[in-house]
């Protein structure tokens, strides 16, 4: 039996997206995350081939190449839902010191666990085993904190992309301290993020200004490919090459704060508003099946077999362990008591399993079982699911912010126009006072 034939192929991918799309709306239902039960279908479809095919096929190329391009669309997609208000400034600040104090917190606890229970394993080494385990996975967690309130999602959505940055950015820098003759040490290292912030500004404004003159319908695939193309050779030159995605999105959803006074003039504010909706679905269809295909060919790949070592379930928990209290910490340091169910949506994924095969061969420890990582990855995600499925018991409060925010519209009323809130008081006098309220919407 052939089974990759070329009309096998389109029907078993077809399948695959079908399903797909299915797990999304259990997973509302369920607040069971739709990744593990991709990853569950990758895991049946393995023996599944196993009985068809003795010779087991090899996909790592594919599951390095879908990471990529589904990093890539995932902190896009987040990056046009991010709002840069006055009044967001805490909360984003917030948000990326609790990312970074939890990478940090989580990878120094991590390298002491693996270099204390790990042969061979050196403390440079376990920083650098340590960071993929200590990323959260914003490909998990963004479609899966959708039915929490606003502030919460956009808190998890802030801290998720930052920690997938700051960790991408961590784990090369520790992979140039590998060789003490490239390294460039700290200073090098920001002055390669600064020229990256450059280059991302200088590309973002002219690809803006370039697109909005397009008169083809079809020209969102080439802004991608623009997107991606300055992303691997950012990558070619050693630059944090994520930073250029972020801040091109964070730019085109906040047009009008990167375009003040004169410079608006130069917009063509109905072509940019297309332009922004256009990408905000293509970003949002592209990262759904780039992330359902890299699940199931991760699911194609693990050995299960290694999940029943004592030793990888020794050494899998404890850093699970470390995680959680590690984050407890920083969670009530910053919130207070209100850190449910934040405490327990830390799960890896997606970055996780990226930046383990991006580890280089000198790096290398014969002793690390890759059973960790799935261990860790499949813990954690349950644990948020647990959480998420508690959470969901409460009372919902219904909000109208789902649709996405027009970045080309004003989000603050005039003076003038602002409701009255004694009319909202005085129930007894309303008919009268509220001749000037508002209708709400």
């Amino acid at each position: 039996m052939e089974i990759f034939s070329s009309y096998n192929i389109i029907i078993e991918a077809s399948i695959i997206i079908i399903l797909s799309f299915w797990f999304n709306g259990l997973s509302k239902k369920t607040n069971i995350p739709s990744v593990l039960m991709l990853i569950a279908l990758g895991i049946i479809l393995q023996y599944a081939l196993g009985y068809f095919m003795p010779d087991k096929p090899e996909f790592d190329g594919a599951l390095e190449i879908l990471g990529i391009v589904g990093l890539i669309m995932i902190v896009l997609e987040a990056a046009l839902e991010l709002e840069l208000k006055k009044e967001k400034i805490i909360p984003i600040l917030k948000a990326m010191g609790i990312a970074l104090l939890g990478l940090l917190g989580s990878a120094w606890a991590a390298a002491l666990i693996m270099h204390q229970f790990i042969p061979e394993m050196t403390m440079q080494s376990a920083w650098l085993y340590a960071t993929p385990l200590s990323i959260l996975s914003s490909a998990i967690i963004i479609p899966s904190v959708s039915g929490l309130s606003e502030s919460k999602k956009e808190f998890h959505i802030y801290e998720s992309t930052f920690s997938d940055i700051m960790g991408i950015m961590m784990f090369y820098f520790l992979i140039g301290g590998l060789n003490p003759a490239e390294d460039t040490g700290f200073a090098g290292f920001s002055i390669n993020l600064l020229i990256t912030v450059v280059i991302a500004l200088i590309a973002s404004y002219a690809i803006i200004l370039i697109f909005q003159r397009i008169k083809s319908q079809a020209k969102l695939f080439l802004l991608i490919a623009i997107l991606l193309l300055l992303y691997a050779i950012g990558k070619k030159f050693h630059l944090s090459s994520l930073i250029i995605i972020l801040i091109f999105g964070l730019v085109i959803a906040n047009v009008k704060l990167f375009f003040p006074g004169r410079l608006s003039r130069i917009l063509k504010n109905d072509k940019v508003g297309q332009m922004y909706h256009e990408l905000h679905i293509i970003t949002l269809e592209t990262a759904f099946v780039v992330r359902t295909f890299f699940f199931v060919i991760f699911g194609l790949t693990i050995a299960i077999s290694s999940l029943f070592s004592l030793s990888v379930a020794m050494i899998s928990i404890l850093i699970i362990i470390s995680i959680y209290l590690i984050r407890f910490v920083i969670l009530r340091t910053f919130f207070g008591s209100d850190i449910m169910p934040q405490l327990f949506i830390a799960p890896r994924g997606l970055i996780t399993v990226l930046l383990f095969y991006a580890i280089p061969k000198e790096a290398e420890v014969a002793n690390f079982e890759s059973g960790i990582l799935l261990f860790v990855i499949i813990a954690t995600s349950l644990i948020m699911t647990w959480a998420l499925i508690k959470e969901g018991k409460k009372p919902s409060i219904i909000t109208d912010n789902e649709i996405p925010h027009d970045p080309l519209e004003e989000n603050e009323l005039p003076e003038s126009e602002t409701p009255n809130t004694q009319n909202n008081i005085d129930l007894d006098l309303k008919d009268e006072d509220n001749q000037g309220s508002i209708p709400k919407e």
